[in-house]
C-alpha cells in the first residue's frame, strides 16, 4: 500500500495553527468532512473516542489519530505539519508537530491496520520526518509522504 492511495495533495496542511490536541483533531475533522461529505461532528467524536482509549501520539513528534466510520467507503488520510509542536499526550511525552489522520470504513479490518503500519513506517524514518519538518509547502510535504519506502525504512 502506498500513501498516495490514501492521501491527496488537497489533504495536506502546512503550518496548521493549533494550541491543543483537541483543536488539531477539530481542524482535521473539518477537512475530512469537506472531503468525504460526512458530518464533521461524527468524525470529531469518533477520533476523540479513539483518543480516550490511548493517545495516538506515537513518539518522535508524530501522532496518527485514526478512527472507523460506518458511512465511509474507502480509507482516506489527511496530514498536517503544525506551525509549532503541541502536547498530544504522546507515548514519549514529547510534543507533536507531525499529524497523519487516517479514517477507515467500519469493515476495513486488515487494510486499516496495514495503512496504520505503512504510515508509521514512513513517518518514523528519521530522514523523512526531518525533511517533512523542513518542507516549506503542501506540495513538498505531499511529495515526501508519497515517496516509495526505501530498504532502510521498509522493515
Amino acid at each position: 500500500m502506498d500513501l498516495s492511495d490514501l492521501l491527496s495533495k488537497e489533504a495536506v496542511v502546512c503550518g496548521l495553527k493549533a494550541k491543543s490536541k483537541k483543536q488539531v483533531i477539530q481542524e482535521l475533522a473539518g477537512k475530512a468532512s469537506a472531503a468525504t461529505g460526512l458530518s464533521e461532528r461524527e468524525i470529531f467524536d469518533t477520533l476523540l473516542q479513539r483518543e480516550r482509549l490511548g493517545s495516538t501520539g506515537v513518539g518522535q513528534g508524530i501522532a496518527i489519530p485514526h478512527g472507523k466510520l460506518t458511512r465511509l467507503d474507502k480509507l482516506i488520510g489527511f496530514f498536517a505539519k503544525l506551525d509549532r509542536p503541541i502536547d498530544f499526550d504522546a507515548l514519549d511525552d514529547e510534543p507533536v508537530d507531525l499529524v497523519f489522520l487516517l479514517l477507515a470504513p467500519e469493515g476495513a479490518g486488515a487494510d486499516h491496520l496495514k495503512a496504520l503500519a505503512r504510515i508509521a513506517r514512513q513517518l518514523r524514518d528519521s530522514s523523512v520526518a526531518e525533511n517533512l519538518r523542513n518542507a516549506g509547502d503542501e506540495d513538498a510535504i505531499y511529495d515526501l509522504l508519497v515517496q516509495p519506502l526505501t530498504s532502510s525504512n521498509a522493515a
